[in-house]
């Protein structure tokens, strides 16, 4: 499973502040993203598989998702503060950071020395920059580096658009989790975990449009079979870290949701809904009914 996959709107969304401002629209793509309706007692509501960020002009609001949202009684997003860029920001820097860290260089093996070398150049950093923060944070600003180019932006994204309809409709917006939760995941990960996946971030900076292009086609299409191919390839994660920020946020994720009534409309990124213990999974096993409507 690529770890890019699961975790490149995560660096976007909190690093990448406006890029790809001068990108051309691009063509609408036939079907739409993926939408479930999520039932269980006293809720009926709805799962939709996010992107959070877009080149210009991608049309996913389709009629199915536009009833949907207008039928709904709430938004809830994975973290509803992360749309917060000064607190967001504010927090990386403080759980991202320690003082006295050994050079980026010495955190991982010779052998890839080279490697994350030419990633920073590629991206337009350098070690100084990056050494003062922890392993996972140097691989996150070293991903969102890499992204710089691939013609997007957290503006023309999924979640600014969802806010902006709830807020009009009067509708309450809430999260699954807080952000400081989100960098927790990584923040508690051991070193070698984190190392492993600052190597990682090294080998998939070069093949991330590519990356992107194929993820984006598939996710504009509905196709979470191809979402969860593009998981298969590559190098697998660390299990460690695989566990940490994807399978026991997930598990928090229901029982978050547990508890909810009414029709929320759940919007989490589509990389959560595919793969070992996705949440449309642990949610079956907790007796939801989960229909495919998109």
């Amino acid at each position: 499973m690529r770890i890019a996959t699961r975790l490149l709107a995560l660096f976007a969304l909190t690093l990448v502040a406006a890029c790809g401002q001068d990108s051309k629209p691009v063509a609408k793509v036939e079907g739409g993203p993926a939408l479930w309706q999520v039932q269980r007692g006293e809720l009926n509501g709805w799962l939709f598989g996010t992107i959070h960020v877009l080149p210009k002009g991608v049309a996913w609001d389709t009629p199915a998702i536009k009833e949907a949202m207008g039928a709904s009684d709430r938004l809830i997003l994975e973290a509803a503060d992360l749309q917060d860029e000064q607190k967001t920001l504010g927090l990386f820097e403080k759980m991202g950071r320690s003082p006295g860290l050994p050079p980026l260089e010495k955190r991982v093996p010779d052998g890839e020395k080279a490697a994350l070398r030419k990633a920073m150049a590629d991206g337009g950093t350098n070690s100084q920059l990056l050494s003062g923060y922890e392993s996972w944070a140097a691989a996150m600003l070293l991903s969102a580096a890499s992204q710089q180019g691939l013609g997007v932006s957290q503006s023309d994204g999924v979640e600014p658009v969802l806010i902006e309809t709830y807020k009009k409709a009067k509708k309450p917006i809430g999260g699954l989790e807080t952000v400081e939760r989100q960098f927790a995941a990584f923040d508690t990960l051991p070193e070698t975990a984190q190392s492993a996946l600052l190597v990682q971030t090294v080998h998939e900076a070069k093949g991330m449009k590519a990356l992107y292009d194929r993820i984006l086609t598939a996710w504009s299409k509905g196709d979470m079979e191809a979402i969860a191919k593009e998981d298969k390839v590559g190098e697998q994660p660390d299990p460690v870290v695989e566990e940490a920020i994807l399978v026991a946020r997930n598990r928090d994720w229901v029982k978050a949701i547990e508890p909810m009534k009414g029709r929320p409309f759940i919007a989490v990124g589509a990389g959560h809904l595919t793969g070992r213990e996705n949440l449309i999974e642990l949610l079956k096993t907790q007796g939801y009914t989960i229909t495919r409507v998109q």
